[in-house]
């Protein structure tokens, strides 16, 4: 498996393990002492267990198909970006599909220390609740 491959299973594997709340898997693929993970609206955590407290108050679940993949080279950094659709369930128990993301990962040593987060749950949170009249 080339280096970029294998930065590429290492994300994916990573969020898979988040996925399923796996958190000693997860913890496995990342530089623990060093964390940064970056998620829409400019909120930072630095523990896996913060980020998804912090989610607990969004949905029940929510889940990743993956649908773009690409790696490259960034000073003593390997990038990882992963482009897909969340899916998943509202605190209310209703399900949400096609919700776009991407994820952009920064790792060094072959552990993640960065992860940035992009997506679209909010404008169609917002399309959901229709026009306010």
């Amino acid at each position: 498996m080339t280096e970029r491959a294998t930065a590429i299973a290492t994300c994916e594997a990573f969020l898979t393990a988040m996925e399923r709340r796996d958190f000693d898997l997860a913890r496995s693929f990342v530089a623990v002492e060093a964390l940064e993970m970056v998620f829409p609206g400019g909120h930072r955590f630095s523990s896996l267990e913060a980020m998804v407290e912090a989610a607990a108050g969004r949905y029940r679940f929510v889940g990743k198909r993956f649908e773009r993949r690409d790696s490259w080279r960034s000073g003593e950094d390997d990038c990882v970006l992963i482009a897909g659709v969340l899916f998943g369930e509202w605190l209310d128990g209703s399900a949400f599909d096609g919700i776009r993301f991407i994820d952009l990962f920064d790792l060094r040593g072959g552990k993640i220390w960065r992860q940035q987060v992009w997506n679209d749950m909010g404008e169609y949170k917002l399309k959901a609740m229709g026009p306010k009249g």
